[in-house]
């Protein structure tokens, strides 16, 4: 009989019950899809699974949704709960929470390749509130790592006295923060495997980060957080993370990671982060409150530390005979040994005066392209990326790369070569001769991306001009960018920064 094989269920999880429980409840009072019955309770997908296979015929389907057939609804009455809010706002935060609701409305879709899973507006609104009754954060600096969820909006809007940092791999999140907030939240671009904008380094009281959920992932975002904190010992670490219950030696494995970074765990409050997917973990999430107990290097860290994605770590790769495609249309003289791939990312001449240079960028979900043009200075470049890489599959986004470094490279965009999957985008440096004065402006401050945006822009102008550098800084004027790096920019600003740069030469 059905209700003695859910009884059985309910006791094999002992004093964790109480959420199959809730489940139950659920189904008895009206149809729910999958996903509620997971997200609502957070109970893990499989587990949902399972509860439902055990009722038989006693469960109604219609589409992907479940109830307990209403004439069978009695029978169960014995194993349901009152649960608990799912998430306890209170009606005066009606407001806060409708602007989250509109902030998250238009955010750019989820990647995949990312890990992105959207917390829901509720779970946002929460972070701020938490924080904001928890530290003192007027003229504080709050830092987040990553921020698809859009917590510094939250948090602008529940505090306003708070100075908010977002630096996220993501261009099109970045450009999103920008123009929802005004402003308000300065945006920094970084893949955090290579290494922080140095205007972060040792620069905020708290930190927030919501990472991929992968061993490698978690302990690379919590280090590169210590890094970032003007102060370990009064600064925290707040981190998301959650594993499934039928997993819990994945949990082990992370938390070790973290205490090896030296972080000891103040509280760890269950269940705190809601999300819109996420089954496998009951779309629920834990807030980690960790303090450093000093600042520890940190490991280059894995390329490899999403759980989804070619640049997952159970990836692959592209194969060899794509990567020697791409070192075939990487040619240099023949006074230079042959170029090799680096590793996927990663661009970096090889050799002493390395005329050409082959990039594995197969994996790269955007940005990747666009910072290693920036990063660089070969002869030639040949990349190798995904057919579907925005700035190749569509004749708007090869314009759009091409205006950016049109000034350094002259772009070919090679579709399905080396076959399906991916493509290779040659640059072919551009000689300075052929510009014009404002075009070599740009050119020689995209070739110093690494330098801060000030001093590389006049310089540039010193140079091109043959101008002093007080006659340079009066064309330059003021810019909010000028101390940061031009490869710390979100693309947007970069975008609009180089007209800028071109107009000053006259």
């Amino acid at each position: 009989m059905a209700t003695e094989l859910v009884r059985a269920l309910l006791v094999s999880h002992g004093a964790h019950a109480r959420k199959l429980r809730h489940v139950l409840t659920l189904l008895g009072d009206d149809w729910h899809t999958l996903a509620d019955l997971v997200r609502v309770p957070a109970v893990p997908r499989r587990t949902v699974q399972d509860l439902v296979k055990a009722l038989d015929t006693d469960v109604e389907t219609d589409g992907d949704r479940f109830r307990i057939a209403p004439g069978r609804t009695a029978l169960y009455r014995e194993f349901t709960v009152e649960p608990g809010p799912e998430d306890p706002l209170p009606p005066r935060h009606g407001a806060l929470l409708d602007a989250v609701r509109a902030d998250i409305a238009s955010v750019p879709p989820p990647l995949a390749a990312l890990d992105h899973v959207q917390a829901t507006p509720e779970t946002a609104l929460k972070r701020a509130l938490w924080l904001d009754s928890h530290y003192e954060l007027a003229s504080r600096t709050l830092l987040c790592l990553g921020d698809h969820d859009l917590t510094s909006l939250a948090v602008c809007a529940v505090n306003p006295d708070v100075s908010v940092v977002v630096v996220d791999v993501d261009d099109r999140l970045l450009a999103h923060v920008d123009e929802r907030s005004g402003g308000r939240v300065r945006t920094l671009h970084a893949d955090f495997r290579f290494g922080l904008p140095p205007a972060v380094l040792e620069s905020s009281d708290l930190v927030f980060s919501d990472p991929p959920y992968s061993q490698e992932g978690m302990a690379l975002f919590a280090g590169r957080a210590v890094e970032c904190l003007a102060d370990p010992g009064q600064g925290r670490v707040l981190l998301a993370y959650g594993f499934s219950d039928r997993t819990p030696a994945l949990g082990l494995k992370v938390q070790q990671e973290l205490l090896r970074q030296g972080l000891v765990f103040e509280a760890i409050l269950p269940d705190f982060h809601r999300f819109d997917g996420a089954q496998a973990i009951g779309s629920a999430a834990d807030l980690y409150v960790c303090r450093p107990t000093s600042r520890r290097p940190v490991a280059a860290g894995r390329t490899a530390i999403y759980t989804h994605g070619p640049q997952s770590v159970e990836a692959d790769g592209p194969g060899s005979e794509a990567l020697q495609s791409l070192v075939d249309l990487a040619p240099r003289p023949e006074s230079s040994p042959p170029p090799k791939p680096r590793a996927p990312g990663w661009a970096e001449p090889i050799g002493k005066g390395a005329a050409s240079l082959a990039v594995d960028l197969s994996g790269d979900p955007g940005p990747w392209l666009l910072r290693t043009l920036l990063a660089c200075s070969p002869g030639r470049m040949a990349a190798l990326v995904p057919n579907n890489h925005p700035n190749v599959s569509s004749a708007a986004g090869q314009e759009e790369l091409t205006s950016l470094v049109d000034t350094r490279f002259a772009l070919r965009f090679m579709r399905s070569t080396p076959n399906g999957k991916h493509c290779v985008v040659v640059a072919d440096q551009v000689l300075a001769g052929t510009l014009d004065p404002g075009g070599r402006v740009v050119r020689e401050v995209l070739a110093r991306a690494h330098g801060k945006l000030g001093n590389v822009w006049r310089e540039a102008l010193t140079t091109v001009l043959r101008i002093t550098k007080r006659e340079a800084r009066d064309l330059i004027g003021e810019h909010d960018d000028l101390e940061h790096r031009l490869i710390d920019l979100p693309r947007h600003r970069i975008a609009a920064l180089l007209p800028l740069v071109r107009a000053s030469a006259g």
